[in-house]
């Protein structure tokens, strides 16, 4: 198990990931970057519904995460180029959360996503938007929303490192006390 409680399956993780070049290289993403980006084994250590100007009933849903740019194998060992990101969702509608750590009798710590997946929505009016489902590898759960796209920005450095999650020194408080 790592500082945060989830263990590592980076054989079978490795081999589904999908092979991206150049993460190292930007600092921040969009929706039409959605195919090039996994967010797999990605720790959420928070998140923020900031509601939208406006009477659409849609808010911003902001995850604070430690995003894994890079994994780096040798030696039959991983080693992960992480750092701290918000990733938020934009006019974000229907949101559905459900995370559970009594059932495993798991501490409280950041939860991991096993990965993103999105479903296009077309509505009879003609607007587009995406369902998305983030689900949760540890402890179980799921985030299910609608929203028309993302932007994800990092926000502290990059660390290369053996653990998938950065500690408490490495990143920046990202939600106010």
């Amino acid at each position: 198990m790592t500082g945060c409680g989830t263990i590592m399956r980076y054989a079978a993780a490795a081999a589904s990931l999908k092979r991206y070049t150049a993460m190292t290289q930007r600092t921040r993403w969009s929706t039409s970057d959605f195919d090039d980006m996994s967010w797999h084994d990605v720790h959420v250590h928070g998140f923020e519904i900031v509601r939208n100007e406006g009477d659409n009933g849609t808010a911003e849903l902001i995850l604070d995460i430690d995003y894994i740019l890079e994994w780096l194998k040798n030696e039959g060992k991983f080693s992960f180029v992480v750092a701290q990101a918000s990733l938020r969702f934009h006019e974000v509608f229907g949101l559905k959360l459900a995370l559970d750590y009594l059932k495993p009798t798991a501490g409280m710590c950041a939860f991991s996503l096993a990965g993103i997946e999105r479903e296009r929505l077309v509505f009879p009016t003609g607007y587009a938007s995406y369902k998305w489902k983030l689900p949760i590898n540890w402890p179980a759960g799921e985030i299910e929303f609608q929203s028309p796209g993302f932007t994800q920005s990092l926000t502290g450095q990059l660390f290369t490192q053996s653990s998938q999650c950065l500690e408490p020194s490495q990143r920046a408080y990202a939600v106010a006390v």
